[in-house]
């Protein structure tokens, strides 16, 4: 059962993390157990909006995550699911529907991808770089595939990043079997010369919102370009709290809501690590390391609750609200409102959040390097004693 629709269970689906609006079954990115990471982007493209409940491009990065074991197989699967079941229903929790297609960033230890949409329609692009890192974080997700195995971890070529509009041009190394026919039969294109997805298939008067995601798509890559050869995950982090790009949402009424930075060494011996704040602003945020191991501790702290009468699932939707947070969002949410009202106190904050912050990196990066070994019940527990280290400091 995802959101809206119920499709067909796989055989065998894989252990997933995943940072997720609260009252829809997907995801707005995550990883899983094989080192897979998805994340994606809303778009609004030339084919028709579908305001008919099918698959939320939340819903394929999680489908994607549950039963891919690769970045191509999860790009295999959501390619299928969403010509047969196609995409739409709103994306939002509230009565007035907010719909739109979906673009996706998908990396694993060896490879990375670009996946646009369409409809039901789609391209794809192979990012050039022989190793993996990517970064999806709500308005603002990055992908560059290279990483080195000497800390701090360090980036050589293959850097990408997507952010509300199609990005593909001409180099395309998959894509749907009818995509250029129906390009030609809706008179969008003249099946002459060089076939550009993102010329052919994006909006000729775009809406506001999309004007200003050609500015941030624009800062971003002009982020990753002037750290090229040296990217860390350190830098990652920066580049998604970078508000003067946009790239860190906190105005018109909207808000970063998480962000994630995932490594994923070559090595299959070493652990893929994947930092998540689970809190919005990620300029005012944690970002806290999470490893797959045997016998994880839960960490109920953040998992938002759950209602019996759920508005979201009744019929009509969305025709009350009730409050999701979790428990760590609360107290987080709680100290944003110190920060504001007491500057001071709130730097002092902030600095704190900082140290814990660089603590797990540095640890994470000593694992990385081969200096410590940790005990695997270490690793099961980290993330519940990162969020609750967190959780100490806002009380």
């Amino acid at each position: 059962q995802c959101t809206y629709l119920e499709i067909e269970q796989a055989e065998r689906t894989h252990a997933v993390v995943l940072s997720c609006p609260a009252w829809l079954w997907g995801a707005e990115m995550g990883a899983n157990e094989h080192g897979v990471c998805v994340g994606n982007e809303g778009v609004w493209t030339r084919e028709p909006l579908g305001e008919d409940e099918a698959l939320l491009g939340m819903d394929l990065v999680r489908l994607g995550l549950e039963r891919g074991s690769s970045a191509r197989e999860a790009l295999e699967v959501i390619a299928a699911l969403l010509e047969r079941y196609g995409q739409g229903g709103s994306c939002k929790e509230e009565p007035v529907p907010f719909v739109y297609h979906n673009t996706f960033l998908l990396a694993d230890r060896t490879e990375a991808w670009v996946l646009e949409t369409a409809g039901r329609y789609w391209a794809a692009q192979r990012i050039q770089g022989e190793r993996a890192l990517v970064a999806p974080g709500g308005w603002g997700a990055l992908s560059p595939p290279s990483l080195t195995h000497t800390p701090p971890p360090a980036f050589a070529e293959g850097s990408r990043n997507i952010s509300n509009q199609l990005s593909i041009g001409r180099e395309i190394t998959a894509e749907h079997a009818g995509l250029r026919q129906r390009a030609c039969s809706q008179g969008w294109w003249n099946g002459d010369g060089e076939f550009s997805f993102a010329e052919v298939f994006s909006l000729t008067h775009q809406p506001a919102r999309m004007e200003a995601a050609k500015a941030r798509y624009r800062a971003g890559k002009e982020l990753l370009r002037q750290h090229a050869g040296h990217i860390t995950a350190e830098t990652f982090m920066a580049i998604l709290r970078d508000k003067a790009s946009g790239i860190c949402v906190d105005s018109e009424g909207f808000r970063t809501a998480g962000s994630m930075v995932s490594v994923l060494p070559r090595d299959p011996t070493l652990p893929c690590v994947h930092f998540f704040t689970a809190t919005p602003d990620p300029s005012r945020s944690v970002f806290k390391p999470f490893v797959f191991v045997a016998g994880l501790k839960p960490a109920p702290q953040v998992r938002s609750p759950t209602f019996r009468d759920d508005p979201a699932k009744k019929i009509p939707r969305f025709q009350s609200t009730v409050d999701r947070r979790h428990e760590l969002y609360r107290r987080h949410q709680a100290a944003l409102e110190l920060m504001e009202k007491d500057q001071e106190r709130g730097q002092k904050l902030l600095q704190t959040l900082r140290d814990l912050e660089k603590q797990g990196l540095e640890g994470m990066n000593a694992l990385l390097a081969g200096t410590v070994a940790p005990r695997p019940e270490e690793l099961a527990d980290l993330f519940f004693d990162c969020v609750e280290a967190e959780m100490k400091f806002y009380t």
